[in-house]
């Protein structure tokens, strides 16, 4: 992997890192704060914040894999793995988690009256997972 890729993959990292960060655990949490933001009208910016965040999200992690996979030599193994599971990481969590999220927000702005879900702290504890693999990538490719 030549000194060109390895910074802007982690330029992209960090940026990646950033987003996860300001949003996961800074909007989400406190729109629900808010005076006059009711649990619809909660769900109903979280779900287009989030739409958002994934695309993004995706964009990003397919920046870095290419950034990180082309180059002369290729990629030390380590950075390998790291990127092949934080890309698997999001596959799971657009492919499985999100869509049960969406379902029962989907059934809560309908009106109905749904006990707390535990399908969010899944969601929450990738992230945190995410953010780990995110910083120890990041700091991979600037040693690099």
């Amino acid at each position: 992997m030549n000194t060109t890729g390895a910074a802007i993959a982690s330029a992209v990292v960090f940026v990646w890192l950033g987003m996860v960060m300001a949003i996961s655990f800074l909007e989400a949490p406190l729109k629900f704060r808010a005076p006059g933001v009711t649990i619809p009208v909660g769900l109903g910016i979280g779900r287009l914040v989030f739409r958002a965040l994934n695309i993004a999200e995706t964009v990003l992690a397919v920046a870095v894999a290419v950034a990180v996979t082309v180059g002369a030599g290729g990629p030390p193994r380590s950075l390998a793995v790291l990127t092949g599971v934080l890309v698997a990481l999001l596959v799971v969590q657009l492919g499985v988690v999100r869509p049960r999220l969406n379902r029962r927000s989907d059934r809560v702005l309908a009106g109905e009256d749904l006990p707390r879900s535990r399908g969010h702290l899944h969601y929450v504890a990738l992230e945190a997972v995410k953010v780990v693999l995110l910083i120890a990538l990041g700091v991979g490719l600037s040693a690099h």
